[in-house]
């Protein structure tokens, strides 16, 4: 059979290595897996089928350094895993059977209990038995917070499956973000991460849940699962007819050829590798001197981050070479041969032209060498997709005097002794702001009390989001900006009584809006409401960082901290705290629907902002955190096209949401069993979420803020000269190629690449 498409050079900057007990692998998992009847009669897999795929194979590339008995164990996981894939596939996909699907997945939760003794029910079919067995030899080595995040991972792959069969009943087909998000849940590299704890080493508690780490799980596990979509298509996507494919993906999404979207693919999993090296080199020393962490935690940390580098670079020798996947016309992986290169069996993954491959130089230079104070001109705003309707409070008015008067009383809108860098707003531009405009839309039912207060938090937000990049990303100064962060969060602790006391207007201002906000919460939803605001502080720091690298981010990375950096978790938060005692259980909201539906609301919003604001973070700014910024350097392509993109993207997001609301929450409620007021409360937090999307829009097209005669208020428009001691600004990029980031540049990007790498 003719392939659909040439395979790409792959970016494979290390070399695999083979386990010595391959073989005793391959004994023991085949016996095992007879054992319990996933052979012959399963209808699924005969012999062949397992002796073709070969996952022994695949762990001792993946696992090059554990010994036998891990192997062997491992190696059982893994034949597990893509038993129940096939197993799921034979049963229920082909069939469609969802309400059996939901039954023979709810079941598979119980074989995992956190205590042994618990004991497991009795298995009907090998997919049980096997799991059950795997649960009893692998948790009595393992702490109890490990078996917990394990078991989430673990019901993520069982459970999101009904995403995928939900996907096939309607033919429909993801946007990219759905897709990066449910890929994670379904693909099951996150479950391979756990796994490479027991192999390799635990991550110390306090900081299994912290940026770097789960940077380092998502950038590993969107690797893994790109990587597996390129050679898996043909398979999938021509044989099995599945959606849940990234070259399927953007080839829809871009309306793109198949080469074309195979390559871009390819860029994603680069990039998605650039991330997780710049994560461990520059990320983790930080994490290390912050929770002071003893030698053997680091020591822990680091061989846990070398098994998931062994991982990637094992799983694409394995898939160069089982029978599973399309390789047939792959690029050999090694053939340049230089001294001290490693030798032999499984090395061929090292690919020294990988490594210094134009397109993935490019992409890592392109992020470090942009430009900042581009002269882009007035942002071009299309005609963005709202379908729901606006309405605005009838206390807009009262709410704005309100906040205007609260930010003078916390000294935002005058200079701050001590503090240079506070003089950023005037009550002018703070009216032509007016934040009470976006809360009247976003909450257009509020009292005059509660909607002035949410116009106070926007105000306040959005003074920190401007204050962040002025004060310490001009200046280069993340340390001030890691010491002003830990005296806002000293602001709102739990217990009020432990506050600090505020002496600058940012914290006075974020002190004095805890207590109006939190008095009254519980510990549990003050605490819980606090992380919102944790994380969005936190992502300002994450932007000072880039901003001092001069790096644009990874695009995954990007749209996943933009959330944070927008403030959406928390102002979402509000909203849902509106339906507080009306029988909503609290796992519902942390299910994957509700998620998935806050996400895609999120992403619209975060869109609709960085398309209004592109003249003004990147021409005014010099800022490096647009979307349409993002999208130009990852696809080397022209403000016009990354902004094509971007607002399709907007546009598919919402209708993501649309479609949860509409077919996938009355299945969740279903599902939970919820009565009567459970329902009408969360078909009132979709109405709230609405009129949030709504209303940030309306903001958008109303204030003044991102207009250009807001921008340049000089008769003229644009100032004659840049700011003193900014580089000379330079015009918008060339255009690139369509969607393919392949085209090879003269020595003189080379050259520029190996500058920018001895900079950074």
């Amino acid at each position: 059979m003719t392939q659909p498409f040439q395979l790409p050079d792959f970016y494979v900057p290390y070399p695999a290595r083979l386990n010595p007990h391959l073989e005793s692998a391959r004994t023991h998992t085949k016996r095992w897996a007879r054992g319990l009847g996933m052979l012959e009669g399963s209808g699924v897999w005969e012999e062949h089928d397992l002796d073709s795929h070969d996952y022994a194979l695949l762990c001792s590339y993946t696992h090059p350094d554990c010994d036998a008995e891990a192997l062997s164990l491992v190696t059982d996981w893994y034949v597990w895993v893509f038993f129940f894939d096939d197993h799921f596939l034979e049963m229920f996909k082909r069939s469609q059977d969802r309400d059996g699907a939901k039954y023979y997945l709810d079941r598979l939760a119980s074989f995992m209990p956190m205590d042994l003794a618990d004991g497991f029910p009795e298995a009907t079919n090998p997919v049980e038995a096997g799991l059950a067995d795997l649960w009893a030899r692998t948790v009595p080595h393992m702490s109890m917070d490990w078996r917990e995040r394990f078991s989430l991972s673990t019901e993520n792959l069982l459970n999101e499956s009904m995403w995928e069969l939900a996907n096939i009943n309607i033919g429909r087909i993801a946007n990219p973000l759905e897709y990066i998000e449910m890929r994670r849940k379904v693909g099951g590299a996150p479950w391979s991460a756990g796994l490479i704890e027991y192999v390799s080493a635990e991550v110390p508690a306090r900081i299994a849940h912290s940026r770097p780490l789960g940077v380092l799980r998502d950038a590993f596990s969107d690797a893994v699962h790109i990587r597996n979509d390129i050679f898996s298509y043909q398979r999938e996507v021509g044989d099995e007819g599945e959606l849940s494919n990234a070259i399927l993906v953007l080839e829809t999404f871009l309306d793109c050829s198949t080469q074309e979207a195979a390559d871009a693919s390819n860029d994603l999993l680069t990039s998605r590798l650039q991330q997780f090296e710049h994560t461990a080199l520059v990320e983790l020393p930080q994490l290390f001197a912050e929770h002071a962490m003893d030698p053997t935690e680091m020591a822990a940390v680091l061989a846990y981050a070398k098994g998931l580098q062994d991982w990637q670079s094992g799983g694409h020798e394995w898939h160069m070479v089982s029978s599973r996947y399309m390789n047939k016309e792959a690029r050999a992986t090694a053939p340049l041969t230089l001294p001290h290169q490693p030798a032999g069996l499984g090395s061929a993954a090292l690919d020294i032209r990988s490594v210094f491959a134009l397109p993935a130089m490019e992409l890592r230079a392109r992020s470090f060498t942009h430009v900042p104070f581009e002269r882009t001109g007035p942002s071009v705003i299309p005609d963005i997709y709202m379908p729901f309707t606006l309405d605005v409070s009838p206390h807009h008015a009262h709410a704005l005097e309100q906040s205007v008067a609260w930010c003078r009383r916390m000294g935002m809108l005058e200079p701050q002794p001590g503090d240079p860098g506070s003089v950023i707003w005037n009550e002018e531009k703070l009216r032509g702001y007016d934040f009470a405009l976006c809360s009247a839309a976003i909450d257009p039912d509020a009292t005059p009390e509660a909607l002035s207060l949410n116009a106070c938090w926007l105000s306040w937000g959005t003074y920190g989001d401007d204050y962040y990049p002025l004060v310490f990303g001009q200046t280069k100064n993340l340390a001030a900006a890691k010491a002003v962060t830990a005296r806002l969060i000293g602001m709102i602790p739990v217990d009020p009584a432990e506050a600090l006391v505020p002496v600058t207007a940012m914290e006075r201002g974020l002190a004095d809006l805890w207590l109006r906000t939190a008095a009254d919460m519980s510990d549990t939803v003050r605490g819980e409401f606090r992380a919102t605001l944790i994380d969005m502080m936190e992502s300002w720091v994450w932007e000072v960082e880039n901003q001092i690298l001069n790096r644009i981010p990874d695009p995954v990375d990007y749209a996943e901290m933009r959330r944070a950096t927008f403030g959406s978790n928390l102002t979402m938060y509000l909203c849902r705290l509106g339906q507080a005692g009306r029988g909503i259980p609290d796992e519902i909201y942390r299910s994957g629907i509700i998620r998935s539906l806050e996400n895609a609301a999120a992403d619209a919003g975060c869109l609709i902002n960085d398309i209004f604001s592109y003249q003004k973070e990147i021409e005014v700014e010099g800022e490096v955190h647009n979307y349409v910024l993002v999208t130009r350097n990852f696809f080397d392509i022209g403000y016009e096209k990354a902004l094509h993109i971007c607002h399709s993207l907007q546009t598919r997001r919402t209708e993501e949401f649309e479609h949860i609301a509409r077919t996938q929450l009355p299945v969740l409620y279903d599902d939970w069993k919820l009565g009567t007021e459970a329902r009408a409360g969360l078909d009132a937090y979709v109405r709230e979420l609405e009129d949030w999307l709504a209303g940030i829009l309306n903001w958008h097209r109303k204030t003044h803020r991102y207009r250009e005669e807001d921008l340049h208020p000089l008769p003229g428009g644009l100032p004659d000269a840049q700011p003193e001691g900014l580089p000379p600004a330079t015009g918008p990029a060339p255009w690139g190629p369509d969607f393919g980031m392949s085209a090879i540049r003269a020595i003189d990007g080379l050259r520029t690449l190996l500058a920018a790498d001895r900079t950074v």
